[in-house]
């Protein structure tokens, strides 16, 4: 991924984001995203062959993730050949998705129309247990990061985090809030529900052979996320059916979310087999 933005941006970007905002701290904010997010989508506008149909949203999205399927290497490090030290430095770079999971999902609610939004919500009930606070998957995060012998504090993990990394964070925010177009975001969040069962695989083979007990936080997500992806397209239909649907849109979201998870797993993994 490339960008005009430094580090320190992206590790700003995600304080705001997560701040009461301000005049001042908004626009700094957008002066951000206007020199990293907005470049990039426009790369992938770009490079996009126009979809007519929701139909081919979905058969783009099936191709897509076949593809993925095929195999990742540093999947198939981490799940076969990571060491405990490795595993857990991987662990750590995400520490600050698996800390604030989903909350960042939360505005695109208001954006939908309310049939849409019953399938997302249902969703997002899943990622906080159900209200069992020891189901909600940040709570799963915080059972292996103890495990792990990993902070609990969010704080001690922004010093830590790749720019890559929090790129993958902040792109939701945006999505959310400040994307011109809502279909991004359901194309970008369809595209991660049906990616994860895949992904999340590698790391509880990983946990089964390193003998990590807390392993419920990915073995919950390969179960769930099934289930989600199936609510996304739910919610995708409801979208269209209320407002009509332009599927390109949908599709750009969903390359975008590859782009980004797909460069901070392969960083996250090699970096922690250079550090260790």
């Amino acid at each position: 991924m490339k960008t005009t933005t430094c580090e320190s941006d992206f590790k700003q970007l995600f304080l705001y984001n997560r701040s009461l905002p301000c005049a001042d701290t908004v626009a700094r904010l957008e002066e951000i995203e206007h020199a990293w997010i907005i470049p990039l989508v426009v790369s992938i506008e770009a490079d996009t062959p126009a979809l007519t149909s929701r139909d081919q949203w979905v058969r783009a999205l099936d191709d897509l993730l076949g593809q993925e399927q095929t195999g990742s290497a540093a999947g198939e490090y981490l799940a076969e050949r990571a060491s405990r030290e490795e595993f857990r430095a991987v662990v750590s770079e995400f520490a600050l998705d698996g800390l604030t999971e989903a909350q960042n999902f939360f505005p695109a609610v208001a954006r939908l129309p309310i049939r849409a939004q019953m399938p997302l919500m249902r969703v997002l009930i899943d990622e906080f247990g159900c209200g069992n606070l020891q189901q909600a998957h940040s709570q799963l995060y915080r059972n292996l990061l103890t495990e792990l012998g990993l902070s609990l504090d969010l704080t001690s993990y922004l010093n830590r985090a790749s720019d890559e990394t929090y790129a993958f964070l902040n792109v939701f925010y945006w999505l959310t809030q400040r994307a011109p177009h809502v279909e991004y975001f359901l194309g970008a969040l369809a595209y991660l529900e049906a990616s994860i069962p895949t992904a999340f695989t590698y790391y509880a083979r990983a946990c089964e052979r390193l003998g990590i007990a807390n392993s419920q936080y990915y073995t919950e997500h390969v179960h769930i996320d099934s289930f989600h992806m199936q609510e996304m397209q739910v919610a995708i239909r409801e979208y269209e059916v209320a407002h009509g649907l332009d599927s390109t849109r949908v599709w750009i979201g969903a390359r975008l979310l590859s782009e980004l998870v797909g460069t901070a797993f392969d960083g996250a993994v090699e970096r922690a087999r250079e550090l260790v």
